[in-house]
């Protein structure tokens, strides 16, 4: 620009000036593919050691767990212990407006398709 080298195609001014962009990245569809299998099954080995590590640690109550969770949350049962099992959304919901705390874990199974 200072030697006046540059000009622009379409008025030939000289006044050129750097604007902002943000820059265009792509990838090349065989590497978007490897990524998006790496990351999927990244993400599948990931959720299958959330899976063990529950199994292991926690206590299974099946469909119950609402009626267990409040149990544990209320105090109604000495022992606090950890537990998991499944609920619907809108138990989850109340669970939630009542000040429980929960979370949900994507339940996959342990071999692939």
């Amino acid at each position: 620009k200072n030697k006046k080298l540059i000009e622009c195609i379409f008025c030939n001014s000289q006044k050129i000036e750097k604007s902002i962009m943000s820059p265009s990245i792509s990838l090349k569809e065989k590497g978007s593919k490897k990524i998006k299998e790496n990351s999927a099954k990244e993400i599948r080995k990931n959720l299958l050691k959330i899976k063990k590590f529950v199994e292991k640690n926690f206590e299974y109550v099946g469909d119950k767990f609402t009626q267990e969770m409040r149990s544990i949350y209320y105090g109604n049962k000495k022992k606090k212990r950890n537990i998991y099992g499944t609920t619907t959304e809108k138990e989850r919901k109340d669970l939630r407006e009542e000040g429980i705390e929960l979370t949900t874990i994507p339940w996959i199974e342990n071999k692939e398709n």
